[in-house]
C-alpha cells in the first residue's frame, strides 16, 4: 500500500491556509441568470481594531459620487470610490458602518430593504 488514498486528509492538507475572499459569494450568486439585482454590504477588517465598509451593486444611474459625500457627512466617516475591473464601482467608507449603510439606503430610496444583503463576521 505504497500509494495514498486522496480521500483520507493528510497532515499537509491540514497545514496549507486558504485565502478568504469576500466578494466569493456575491460572484457565486451573480452567475445565475434571471436573479434579483442585490446590494451587497460587507466589513472587510483591516489592522488591529480598523475596518472597511464596502457597497457593492448600486444601479450604474446613480452618481456614486453624491451618494458617498451624504454617506461621509451623515456618518461622519471618511470614504472613497473604487473602481474595481470585476466588480464596477465600489464604496468604501472607514469603519464598520453596515446597519447605517443599510437603513440609508432604504430612508433615501435608492435601494429596498429586502435587495439589500449584509455580509461579515
Amino acid at each position: 500500500m505504497s500509494e495514498l488514498d486522496p480521500q483520507i486528509p493528510t497532515e499537509l492538507d491540514a497545514q496549507i491556509p486558504t485565502a478568504f475572499d469576500p466578494f466569493a459569494e456575491a460572484n457565486a450568486e451573480d452567475s445565475g441568470a434571471g436573479t434579483k439585482e442585490y446590494v451587497h454590504v460587507r466589513v472587510q477588517q483591516r489592522n488591529g481594531r480598523k475596518s472597511l465598509t464596502t457597497v457593492q451593486g448600486l444601479k450604474k444611474e446613480y452618481s456614486y459620487n453624491k451618494i458617498l459625500k451624504d454617506l461621509k457627512k451623515e456618518f461622519c466617516c471618511n470614504g472613497t470610490v473604487v473602481q474595481a475591473p470585476e466588480l464596477g464601482q465600489v464604496i468604501q467608507l472607514q469603519g464598520d458602518q453596515r446597519k447605517n449603510v443599510s437603513t440609508f439606503l432604504v430612508q433615501a430610496g435608492i435601494v429596498k430593504k429586502e435587495n439589500i444583503k449584509i455580509h461579515g463576521f
